[in-house]
């Protein structure tokens, strides 16, 4: 080896020891940046003021433990086609697009004139909140329903799971919260429910559900906002108090729970803002919980004065001659009600109610509405500048549209009428009618209301009915005898003929349910 290439190689040697020097004493003066995808170093905002940085979680965890206790709701509701052209801007119907021919009706037709109603399928979300079987869910998704079904069970892809018939427990329009149960023979995954109270503005938020059908879809974003109103429904104008989130929300999410990082259920989704994206709306929980004993008992009932209210603006503020803009303005009192019994007027503003001060209409309209009906509150107002205090006992507040106990106990009429069936007897013209061959018995149905236990059971105008609950039957009075027989709410068997018409006859059993 040459001189030349002798030092060639000293020098080489000696960059590659001060670079290893270098690094060691780095290292110990902490000059070089560790690498740690988890660290949470700090930034400077332009005010000086450090910030820690979040690393972004993933929500697998979250999503694996509460979807068993998310569920799809269905619901079956009657409706007069009428009122839906009503609803229908230029008159159209939606049935109008499919077929439906006139249907000649018997002599015996039982209930069937004026037929105007139709079965109108709709579905939601819901969450399970204790393992006997109570389920949360929005009034709209449930409210005038005939029938409510669960889906329960499935996998976190929406796979698998049991379908069941579920009651409505107890309903608040006002607050559109609902509560259902569904009976089965296990204890059932269920979802804490968490604080809505102190979330904040820019907390994840988690929002569960089945939009369009796509069961246990889950979507995330952050808490946009609190104490929102929408002015959905006269019903639910004074207690709106939502909760606003970026998490996508579509048709289909209401009922469903949003939920808090730790996988607690902070609102209910109930509605979103249909010409605008990422503006969804949740109740708030803590209203729900407040309700639930209620709900358990099937009727919401809340505190009532009888006056209309408006919020202090610095406007009427000044105007009053206040000296904060707080409390809540009388604009007119009803005659009769509660408040016009403890004196209150028009032009007072309420400061504070036994005792706490009162900074808006919510927190009057939240106090009153939560006291049990009967209570005496202090109120004390603002009047020409002077204070006074005044004791109103609390009314039930009146609920809109509440149906009565008459109407809702109004179930006559016998058994065959609320099968929505029509028979007649096997006459040569209806056999040649409806190609009925001459060796079957029984009695031939001419008339079905499609809105129906009969035709939820696929039975059709010309079938042939020769059996019921085994008991051969070959007249009008003898069916109408063994159909009358059966109890509300028992299941009944019939057998059932269906002509060939173009090909082969078909026979089996139908199975209905008495209304």
């Amino acid at each position: 080896m040459n001189q030349s290439t002798k030092r060639i190689l000293s020098t080489i040697a000696i960059i590659i020891a001060s670079i290893a020097f270098g690094v060691i004493i780095s290292a110990d003066l902490g000059i070089m940046r560790k690498s740690n995808a988890q660290s949470t170093p700090t930034i400077t905002t332009s005010q000086g003021a450090p910030v820690t940085t979040v690393t972004i979680p993933s929500f697998a965890d979250v999503a694996a433990r509460v979807m068993p206790a998310v569920v799809s709701i269905t619901t079956t509701e009657i409706v007069k086609t009428s009122d839906l052209r009503r609803q229908h801007p230029f008159g159209i119907d939606p049935f109008d697009f499919f077929p439906n021919p006139q249907r000649p009706r018997g002599r015996n037709n039982d209930d069937n004139d004026g037929d105007d109603e139709r079965r109108q399928v709709s579905g939601g979300s819901g969450f399970i909140i204790s393992p006997d079987g109570y389920i949360l869910t929005n009034n709209h998704v449930v409210e005038g329903a005939t029938r409510v079904q669960v889906h329960y069970g499935a996998d976190e892809n929406g796979n698998g799971g049991h379908t069941v018939n579920a009651r409505i427990i107890g309903r608040d329009p006002a607050t559109d919260i609902a509560l259902v149960k569904i009976d089965v023979n296990q204890p059932l995954p269920n979802i804490p429910l968490g604080d809505s109270d102190h979330i904040r503005k820019g907390d994840w938020a988690i929002a569960v559900g089945n939009p369009f059908q796509f069961e246990n879809t889950l979507t995330v974003g952050v808490i946009s906002a609190k104490g929102r109103a929408l002015g959905l429904s006269e019903q639910t104008r004074s207690f709106e108090n939502f909760i606003q989130t970026d998490a996508a929300i579509n048709f289909g999410n209401s009922g469903g729970p949003l939920l808090n990082i730790a996988g607690e259920v902070i609102g209910i989704n109930t509605a979103i803002r249909g010409n605008a994206q990422g503006l969804g709306f949740a109740t708030p929980i803590a209203t729900a919980k407040r309700l639930l004993p209620q709900l358990k008992q099937g009727k919401v009932t809340r505190g009532y004065l009888g006056m209309q209210i408006q919020e202090v603006t610095d406007q009427i503020a000044q105007a009053f001659g206040l000296n904060e803009t707080r409390g809540a303005l009388v604009q007119s009192v009803e005659p009769g009600k509660p408040a016009a019994q403890a004196g209150l007027q028009a032009g007072d503003v309420i400061v504070e109610i036994d005792g706490r001060p009162i900074r808006n209409n919510r927190e009057l309209i939240d106090y009153i509405s939560y006291q049990p009906v009967g209570t005496n509150v202090q109120v004390t107002v603002l009047r020409n500048g002077q204070r006074r205090t005044l004791t109103a006992k609390t009314a039930q507040r009146p609920i809109e549209g509440e149906p009565t106990d008459e109407s809702e106990k109004n179930d006559a009429g016998p058994t065959r009428n609320k099968l929505g069936i029509s028979t007649d007897e096997l006459t040569p013209r209806l056999r040649q009618m409806y190609g009925i061959d001459d060796s079957l018995r029984g009695v031939v149905v001419t008339s079905v209301k499609e809105v129906s236990a009969a035709g939820e059971a696929n039975i059709n105008e010309g079938d042939v009915i020769s059996e019921v609950q085994g008991e051969k039957v070959n007249s009008v009075d003898q069916f109408r005898a063994a159909v009358d027989r059966v109890k509300s709410g028992q299941y009944i068997r019939m057998y059932v003929t269906t002509p060939a018409r173009g090909g082969r006859s078909f026979s089996g059993y139908r199975v209905l349910q008495v209304p």
